[in-house]
């Protein structure tokens, strides 16, 4: 086990020996293993936006083996996704990459101003499936976050009791914060902190950008002097605000977007300190080769190459 590891296992001295395990499970996995940074490959977009949407433009990806195998041959530390999806692969990839069984999901047949999300796997679904994790969506902003907030509290007691490692998707959303307001920095920052406070162990936020949501928020940026120009900067803050770095904070990939602006937002995340990338449509939309390359280059700049 790298120095670096260890390191970031002495953060979590709440734990027991099978999480701290788990969580050396995926900091040594793949290419990236024992850098202390994590490329993990999430897949629960046929759920979230629609099959036709997630996977037509490259339609080996309906197949749930598909992800599976793009996962273990790029290098992946670890593959995320509903049910479903790792229900079907889970026996023939066994043991080939960790697994996070994302544990919550919505759906887009219908508009919702303050959304929240359905439980559809359990605790024992991870353990049947030899998952190292579990993943649950939180809607800060929603007026059913706290709803969300008890779930979680009550699911991570569960999944810490039983060896596996809690990672939360802190997602701005809904009728308390505005569109702008869902990636702004202070919002972005206050997310990563609830996260930490409900018991994550790994972090998943998206990328901020440089407005600021809420007035009261603003004189305490600019009073205090806090740098917020650049991407790095904005990472370096979102992390400084899951207890100063002591827990794992990665960054979300987004839509769909070309090359060079994703190779450059991942520099950003690199040199602001983030922990590493969770990378959905912008890796599985592209055919399998190319996708491979693409993460490929994902990980050598997260290495410093």
């Amino acid at each position: 086990m790298s120095e670096i590891t260890q390191k970031i296992l002495s953060w979590y001295g709440s734990d027991n020996p099978g999480t701290l395990t788990n969580l050396a499970r995926l900091l040594e996995q793949g290419s990236l293993a024992g850098t202390g940074k994590l490329v993990i490959l999430p897949v629960d977009q046929g759920f979230e936006h629609g099959p036709a949407r997630s996977f037509a433009p490259n339609p080996p990806a309906y197949d749930p083996r598909y992800h599976f195998q793009l996962a273990i041959e790029a290098g992946c530390n670890a593959y995320a996704a509903p049910l479903g999806f790792l229900e079907a692969g889970a026996r023939e990839f066994a043991g080939q990459i960790p697994l996070i069984l994302k544990l919550n999901d919505h759906d887009l047949l219908q508009n919702e101003a303050d959304p929240i999300q359905a439980i559809t796997g359990s605790v024992a679904d991870a353990l049947r499936l030899g998952c190292v994790g579990i993943g649950f969506t939180i809607y800060p902003g929603s007026s059913y976050r706290f709803e969300m907030y008890e779930q979680i509290r009550a699911i991570a007691e569960e999944a810490k009791q039983y060896g596996l490692v809690v990672v939360i998707w802190s997602y701005p959303r809904g009728s308390g914060i505005s569109k702008q307001g869902e990636t702004a920095i202070d919002i972005c920052g206050y997310a990563a902190h609830i996260a930490a406070q409900l018991g994550a162990h790994i972090i998943k936020v998206k990328l901020p950008t440089a407005h600021i949501e809420q007035e009261a928020a603003r004189k305490v940026y600019e009073k205090e002097g806090i740098p917020i120009s650049t991407l790095a900067d904005r990472v370096r803050h979102v992390v400084q605000c899951a207890f100063d770095g002591r827990r794992i904070v990665i960054f979300s990939g987004g839509p769909a977007i070309g090359e060079a602006e994703l190779l450059e937002e991942i520099r950003g995340i690199r040199d602001g300190g983030g922990f590493g990338s969770i990378i959905g449509r912008n890796s599985f939309q592209r055919p399998k080769a190319e996708a491979i390359r693409l993460l490929q280059q994902i990980m050598n700049i997260y290495r410093g190459q």
